[in-house]
């Protein structure tokens, strides 16, 4: 109970602080792109490029016999991008704003939220993107849709309990950096994004049963690309495990902040 608890403050410690965050949000989105001469395009094209490089390979290459392979991969890919860069940069958000944590007096948990927040403006905003891409293939999402927002808040979830943990131990333990880039690779293949899901051997599909990013790529993938409702039982298990994990994330991290002005 007392660790529901502490969240519940630090919950409300965050609303307290919801314009803040919302700034911090703004001035990370326009700092990413700060200097280069696309600016704010860069959200669309990167993953673009990353979807032309991965069609190229598995389509051309490995030859894997799927119509519309690029658009299906694209379905899976984007919240994958949100997933990774959010971990990617939220690990290092204590370590990099060390002067915020030293100075400032508001709750050290905005700083992974705000790379969390940032990362989904950019995958939202990439969203009609993909639209574009599904109806010049004829495919058309339909009434699905109406339980995406159901999918963004279980990832959400869960990639913020992540994005804690990683946060606050990354102050102590700086090869967590390090150590996140090659999981994250790793854990990439082991998601049916560049594959159909038929592909995987019987054997091996329990990488995607315990996998919880396996299994929302799977429900993007339904609600997508193949205009179908994504099983409501699994989304529910994975908002609840979201949740566990948050509490997690956020009792890891209570235990790490008060040495973080001290180690940074």
């Amino acid at each position: 109970m007392g660790i529901l608890k502490t969240l519940a403050l630090d919950a409300s410690d965050l609303y307290k602080y919801r314009v803040l965050i919302w700034t911090l949000t703004v001035k990370e989105l326009k700092l990413r792109y700060r200097g280069s001469v696309l600016g704010f395009f860069w959200s669309f094209l990167n993953p673009l490029l990353l979807m032309a490089v991965y069609a190229l390979v598995f389509s051309v290459y490995m030859r894997i016999q799927m119509e519309h392979y690029a658009v299906f991969m694209f379905c899976g890919l984007l919240p994958w991008i949100w997933f990774s860069a959010s971990l990617l940069e939220g690990v290092n958000s204590i370590v990099g704003k060390g002067d915020l944590i030293t100075k400032a007096f508001f709750p050290p948990q905005i700083l992974p939220l705000v790379t969390l927040f940032s990362n989904l403006i950019n995958f939202l905003l990439s969203l009609p993107v993909l639209f574009i891409f599904l109806w010049a293939c004829h495919i058309y999402p339909a009434w699905p849709l109406v339980t995406l927002p159901l999918l963004l808040f279980a990832q959400f979830l869960f990639t913020l309990g992540l994005a804690l943990a990683l946060s606050a131990l990354n102050v102590h333990f700086r090869d967590l950096t390090h150590i996140l880039g090659n999981l994250l690779t790793l854990w990439f293949f082991v998601c049916p994004i560049i594959y159909p899901l038929k592909q995987v051997p019987e054997r091996f599909r329990f990488l995607i049963d315990f996998n919880p990013m396996g299994l929302l790529t799977l429900m993007y993938q339904d609600v997508f690309f193949y205009n179908k409702l994504p099983n409501l039982r699994i989304l529910g298990w994975l908002i609840i495990l979201g949740g566990g994990i948050v509490i997690i994330g956020n009792a890891i991290f209570n235990v790490y902040r008060e040495s973080f002005a001290e180690d940074l």
